[in-house]
């Protein structure tokens, strides 16, 4: 910690960096137990709990291959620099190596759990004995044609290389006694990610058997000749994070080499199952180069996010009650012509809980008129099947001038996204690719259109990406707007990803890594000075992450001038909250659900009581992190029309001020509680589902929706 943060700080002494700061990781971590209580939480639906199972798998496979392996990285390197709480890289791995192996564990009794409960619903995740007789001919069947033609046994001996196991590879290692002469082997069969991870066997009850367990059932096929003396299931996850040198000539041709390394990474973590064969094990280890990594075992499912595919079964009963999003009524209004309604007055869209589709509609109808002669998009990800790909492409077969910014450093997106950028040249769209050094993370689009008064520009800003699938479940914001001064700025803008020309000064947006920043500490600034002068001063920020420790300091400040602070943050949170003399005013709650928090929001209460018509709010594509303040291109855009503003303040923002159902408060410790009331309970996303459209006809919160409760009577369980 610099000195110059702690003089900052109102406590007297100086305080050791882990008094005032969790760990990035930890915390991390701490998030996906959050996300993992949700599978053990009574009120969902069996199945929902077991998708939360799935997605705290995959979260935990992401967090090996990324954080995880940077850190062996830097230890392997001999890298010392100190994490934010004081901690080196080997004093964090250890650390972390050791929550990992816990939180496995834990994954596995939540399995346990619930694999009992299904079976009590009727549904089966068994081993090949508890199949019906009369289904096992078919299961058979299946092997011998669906199995047996795409596997591929490989002998581990001197005579054979070792094959090579991809990143998230699972495979089988069995030992043989060759019936004819005794002779012993071990032999590999690697899974093909193609095939499901699961078999559904016919019949009326839903039976799922693992494919691992059909192919050693019926392994003697494989093996004609053998004696099959034992047989165990491994799975690997590699380094997969990507490093581009500055040097880069061409950055497409260096990606698509990275892509290729990616999946011969390091060997970070290794699952076995429990009772594996020990010198199967050993020559695991060897062939594999694990040494230095995780070895972790097993007695459940190997591989959890593959339980997803169970989750698909069609059992509404055991699922949420479907939810169809809203279209904006505003732009029914207008018999769908989005730019009749913008130009009427600016928009603000609420995602999930209203259609993604009027994003799309947005592009199509660009693409379609006549009068519009331009379209620039920012492109961060965009998923595998995408309308607004397939939109842009449409405008430049039109004749229209299209530009497409297209972030080929989203991590496991890469490979997508250079997909579209190839399609989209194709089509005669002129592609950017942006930053060597920074990820252009802003999410834009503008639209210029031929009217009678002149040319005019609409521009859509948005919290979450062009991505329709994750549109269904991440809670976002899209902000539209025809106002002059939000399009001269997105111009300027993309002139400065595309051509690296810097924005002499912008009317309305905060770009990011030029002055988001500085914005912030001014807005924070302010704040310490109403509290000084005795006028009401809040913050109210909702992001996903706050790892920034200058920013942290600075909100350390504000809590010590009296500036009362909530933060929903939904993820990692290095601030700590409630220590005496530091952060006493700054409270920090998650709020996990049927939903993923993802919009940002930042208020700042401007001299006024929260929530009120004076508060500055803005909407932002970046969280606190210094990554997103320096080193991407984000965007922070002022909400300046009084009715958008006191629907993204009193609404959006303050529900979520206001969830307890779905809350956990972060306790000084480091600790999450789950929070509680002591009136009644909210749950925003519940509001959200029942209550009129944002950009429709709806009001600030109705009083009677809501608890009548101060933010502040709120506990954790």
């Amino acid at each position: 910690m610099s000195s110059q943060s702690i003089t900052k700080l109102p406590a007297a002494a100086p305080r050791d960096a882990g008094e005032l700061y969790f760990n990035r990781e930890l915390s991390w971590l701490a998030f996906n137990e959050r996300v993992l209580a949700e599978a053990s939480n009574g009120n969902y639906p069996l199945l929902e709990r077991l998708r939360f199972l799935a997605i705290s798998g995959s979260n935990l496979d992401e967090f090996v291959m990324i954080r995880v392996a940077g850190l062996a990285g830097q230890v392997q390197r001999g890298i010392d620099r100190l994490s934010i709480d004081g901690r080196t890289p080997q004093q964090q791995l250890i650390a972390v190596r050791e929550r990992v192996a816990q939180l496995s564990r834990r994954q596995q009794q939540v399995w346990s759990e619930l694999h009992g409960l299904l079976g009590q619903a009727g549904i089966y995740v068994a081993d090949d004995h508890f199949v019906r007789p009369e289904a096992y001919s078919w299961l058979k069947e299946y092997f011998l044609e669906e199995i047996l033609p795409v596997i591929t046994p490989q002998a581990l001996d001197p005579a054979h290389p070792f094959p090579f196991v991809a990143n998230r590879g699972l495979g089988l290692l069995f030992t043989l006694t060759r019936e004819s002469d005794g002779e012993q082997l071990i032999e590999m069969v690697l899974i093909p990610p193609a095939l499901p991870r699961f078999v559904r066997v016919p019949g009326e009850e839903a039976c799922y058997i693992s494919i691992t367990n059909v192919i050693c059932r019926f392994a003697d096929h494989v093996f004609p000749g053998f004696a099959i003396e034992g047989d165990g299931l491994f799975r690997v996850l590699r380094d997969s994070d990507i490093e581009i040198e500055e040097e880069a000539e061409d950055l497409v041709r260096t990606f698509r080499s990275a892509i290729q390394r990616r999946r011969r990474g390091t060997v970070i973590q290794l699952e076995l199952e429990q009772d594996f064969d020990p010198v199967a094990e050993q020559i695991l280890l060897e062939q594999l180069g694990v040494s230095d990594a995780l070895v972790l075992k097993s007695a459940g499912v190997i591989g959890l996010e593959r339980l997803s595919e169970i989750v698909e079964i069609d059992r509404p009963d055991l699922k949420f009650e479907s939810y169809t999003p809203r279209y904006p009524e505003r732009i029914r209004e207008h018999d769908g012509d989005c730019f009749s309604a913008i130009r009427e007055k600016d928009i603000v869209i609420h995602h999930p809980y209203e259609s993604f589709e009027v994003v799309v509609d947005f592009l199509r109808q660009a693409a379609s008129d006549p009068e519009v002669v331009a379209i620039k998009q920012m492109l961060y990800r965009a998923g595998n099947q995408s309308a607004i790909i397939s939109a842009l492409i449409a405008a430049a077969e039109e004749g229209k001038s299209v530009t497409a910014v297209v972030e080929i450093k989203a991590r496991f997106d890469e490979e997508q996204n250079l997909m579209w950028a190839s399609q989209l040249e194709r089509a005669g769209v002129q592609v950017i690719y942006g930053f060597v050094d920074w990820k252009t993370h802003a999410k834009v689009a503008m639209v210029v259109r031929r009217e009678e008064d002149g040319f005019r520009t609409y521009c859509h800003f948005g919290t979450g990406n062009y991505h329709p699938v994750t549109a269904r479940t991440y809670t976002d914001l899209s902000f539209f707007t025809a106002a002059p001064e939000f399009g001269r700025d997105a111009a300027k803008l993309f002139n400065f990803v595309s051509g690296y020309v810097e924005p002499r000064g912008t009317e309305a947006l905060v770009i990011s890594p030029l002055n988001l920043r500085a914005e912030i500490n001014a807005a924070i600034d302010r704040e310490i000075a109403h509290a000084r002068s005795g006028k009401p001063a809040a913050i109210w920020i909702k992001c996903n992450q706050v790892t920034d420790q200058a920013i942290i300091d600075k909100l350390y400040e504000a809590s010590g001038a009296g500036v009362e602070i909530e933060l929903v943050v939904r993820g990692i949170c290095c601030l700590r909250p409630g220590v005496e003399g530091v952060s006493e005013n700054i409270r920090v709650k998650s709020i996990i659900g049927r939903f993923l928090e993802h919009g940002r929001i930042y208020a700042f209460a401007n001299g006024e009581a929260m929530p009120s018509s004076a508060a500055l709010v803005y909407i932002s594509s970046a969280d606190l992190m210094e990554r997103n303040l320096d080193r991407r291109v984000e965007t922070f855009i002022p909400i300046r029309n009084h009715t958008v503003h006191d629907q993204v303040l009193q609404q959006v923002l303050l529900a979520n001020m206001l969830d307890t159902e779905q809350s956990w408060l972060l306790g000084a410790d480091g600790g999450y509680l789950r929070m509680v009331s002591k009136d009644r309970s909210f749950n925003c996303h519940h509001y959200f589902m029942t209550n009129p459209s944002l950009s429709g006809r709806g009001e600030a919160l109705d009083p009677d929706a809501v608890p009548k409760l101060s933010l502040r009577k709120v506990r954790p369980a």
